[in-house]
């Protein structure tokens, strides 16, 4: 087996999360917070400081936020590169702020780490690698080059060297922390996101086939009455005309395209026939059958065992995360056999247990702990490059089996078996899953 599916999913490489009015609303946030720490020093405290360079970067921050929102609309989503230009104006803009109060001595130089943060929450490593450098030689430069902390005339405030170079020190280890912890969350997120969204896509595709097998069902139904009626019509003409005549060519025409339609329509009402009726409740044993016979023409052999068990078969209500979920591990374990697929059954009063066994290679030992993470493929990259055709280059295979089948109540386990080393999936089910379908 392999962590890959044989169906591949289109995810997409362009990833714009942040709406521009998230980043104006942020930036109002600072101006409003800036503009009353800066009048409150000045006319509060009274502490002298450069209020007029200080209130003329706060404008030119509302006049960025301003003609942004006129010229894009608040709706607009940038690319990575043009939010991270305006992340990297908004440090500057701190930047310039902190160098005119104190620089580093000021304790709103934390400040530094929040646009780091939003990058590394919402944009590529790269850019976020730009911003937290950037950052870095900020809290550098306003470390050396500054104008003294607004303070109280009348008293004298001096501060050590080795406290100025502490607090560099740590906004420096701030700056690297929330940037590579924050960018290894959301990567998580990102990676989950999408992968659920690539399942509901599966979800969705097989329901719309699922759909189309009975609409297919009931147009072969429709259509059958009135098509019966035409053949009995055509044969009554046939013998009432002369043989060999223009008319008698035209029935027997008529008869054999009457003959053919009804070819037609039968294969029409059985193509939802392996899929059965989606709210039914079957049998396990018939289950696994079911979903395991597309697979049975690759010139391997699946094998259903049953151990004895108390009772008859348990019943599950057919849906489809149910059937895509069974039918990709089966496909998976079809793929990578070089014989044989076993699918063992067994249950008692307690849990259900399907047990689906390969006499293949064997999951890779680096990523079987790790199975049922999204983008997770043991298949070697110069086979995913070699063309579209390649099957499972995403490696959403066994997570999408995975997360549909846990949402049917399963405890899923992924091991190599020995001596062998064979790859085994095994699907648990607990008795009151039954009861919540």
């Amino acid at each position: 087996m392999s962590a890959t599916s044989p169906t591949t999913f289109a995810v997409p490489r362009v990833w714009r999360p942040l709406r521009l009015d998230t980043l104006v609303r942020i930036r109002w946030i600072a101006i409003t917070g800036q503009l009353i720490g800066v009048l409150f020093v000045a006319f509060g405290l009274g502490y002298p400081l450069p209020l007029l360079p200080c209130l003329i970067l706060i404008a030119l921050s509302a006049l960025v936020n301003v003609g942004l929102v006129v010229r894009l609309g608040a709706a607009n989503r940038p690319s990575p590169r043009f939010a991270a230009t305006q992340i990297a104006y908004d440090c500057l803009q701190l930047g310039g702020l902190l160098a005119l109060t104190g620089g580093l001595q000021n304790p709103f130089a934390l400040l530094l780490l929040a646009p780091v943060a939003v990058s590394a929450t919402s944009l590529p490593r790269r850019v976020t690698f730009v911003i937290a450098a950037l950052a870095i030689v900020i809290a550098s430069a306003i470390s050396v080059f500054h104008l003294p902390l607004p303070w109280d005339p009348a008293e004298r405030i001096v501060f050590n060297r080795v406290y100025v170079i502490g607090i560099w020190v740590s906004i420096i280890c701030g700056v690297v922390f929330i940037s590579a912890y924050t960018m290894r969350v959301s990567r998580d997120a990102r990676q989950i996101a999408d992968a659920l969204a690539a399942t509901e896509l599966a979800l969705s595709r097989r329901e719309q086939l699922s759909a189309l097998d009975g609409m297919a069902a009931a147009a072969a139904h429709e259509l059958g009455t009135p098509l019966s009626t035409i053949a009995l019509a055509a044969k009554e003409m046939r013998a009432e005309v002369e043989p060999g005549s223009m008319l008698a060519e035209d029935v027997e025409l008529i008869i054999a395209q009457a003959a053919r339609c009804r070819a037609i329509l039968g294969k029409l009402r059985n193509l939802g026939s392996d899929g059965g009726d989606p709210f039914a409740e079957v049998p396990l044993t018939d289950l696994l059958a079911e979903v395991a016979r597309p697979h049975e023409g690759r010139g391997k052999a699946i094998l259903f065992y049953h151990e004895a068990a108390a009772g008859p078969p348990p019943v599950f209500r057919r849906n489809v995360g149910l059937l895509y979920g069974l039918g990709n591990l089966i496909e998976n374990a079809a793929e990578f056999a070089r014989e044989t697929v076993n699918i063992d059954t067994s249950w008692d009063g307690e849990e259900i247990t399907v047990t689906i066994t390969d006499d293949g290679p064997g999951f890779p030992l680096e990523v079987i702990a790790r199975l049922g993470e999204p983008y997770l493929t043991t298949r070697a990259r110069e086979a995913q490059i070699a063309g579209a055709e390649q099957p499972g280059g995403l490696g959403l295979g066994i997570f999408i089996a995975k997360t549909l089948l846990e949402r049917t109540g399963a405890r899923l386990s992924f091991t190599n078996i020995a001596p062998s080393g064979h790859a085994q999936v095994r699907i648990v089910w607990p008795r009151a899953a039954l009861a919540n379908q």
